[in-house]
């Protein structure tokens, strides 16, 4: 079993930023890939960014591409998603997952722990 638990959240204004934590503990191994997701009031949840192993490969949705940032602290355990240059449509609950491939994942499907998610909130 893997735990997740993401911190974080929060309203800010657009242009602001956020940093997302994500400390995974329980049978992690060494080596995992670890995603985020969003999902929005009444929109089906999609993906974010994710990050290989060694944080040394990440993808991004093309709607955060040069606005959010994904890096792993290995020592720690812990995974973030540095959030700037925030839009209103960014705001979700925003949500890791974890799968034991050490290959950086897009698809929620093959992801297997998941976190219980962090509303972030952005105002106009």
């Amino acid at each position: 079993q893997v735990q997740l638990v993401e911190s974080g959240g929060g309203l800010v204004q657009a242009g602001g930023s956020l940093r997302l934590s994500c400390a995974a503990s329980g049978r992690t191994g060494s080596m995992y890939s670890m995603g985020w997701f969003r999902q929005a009031p009444g929109k089906e949840r999609e993906f974010v960014a994710c990050i290989n192993w060694s944080g040394a490969v990440t993808y991004y949705s093309d709607a955060v591409k040069g606005r959010f940032t994904a890096s792993r602290d290995n020592a720690k355990n812990t995974v973030y998603l540095q959030m700037s240059s925030l839009k209103s449509e960014d705001t979700a609950v925003y949500y890791c997952a974890f799968d034991y491939s050490a290959r950086a994942r897009t698809q929620a499907g093959e992801y297997e722990y998941w976190g219980q998610g962090t509303q972030v909130a952005v105002s106009s």
